[in-house]
């Protein structure tokens, strides 16, 4: 299950590392946010996974200035995610909230 979450995060990142500050700040397909909210809200939640998983508290995840990074800091989260060894219940809802969040793009 971790290489479906691996897999579908590049997939996202791909399809939004070329966005400029417009495209960020359009509205997304599904509900009333931007795009950028919306992939913040997905950076935050794979960021919980990953804390519950190492048994650590939910941190919030700094929304940055620049939108641009939000590939990068889904990346990182990610990162933590897969070394955390989490479950496979945390997985598949990451996986979840992954094909999610690229559908609603």
């Amino acid at each position: 299950m971790g290489e479906e979450v691996a897999r579908g995060v590049e997939l996202l990142v791909r399809q939004v590392s070329h966005w400029q500050q417009p495209r960020w700040s359009a509205a997304a397909a599904a509900g009333n946010v931007s795009r950028a909210d919306l992939v913040h809200r997905l950076v935050q939640e794979i960021a919980n996974l990953a804390a519950d998983a190492e048994g650590q508290p939910r941190r919030v995840v700094p929304r940055l200035d620049n939108d641009l990074a939000l590939p990068d800091q889904l990346r990182v989260v990610t990162a933590d995610l897969l070394a955390a060894d989490a479950s496979e219940e945390a997985l598949t809802r990451a996986a979840t909230e992954v094909a999610a969040t690229r559908a609603a793009l």
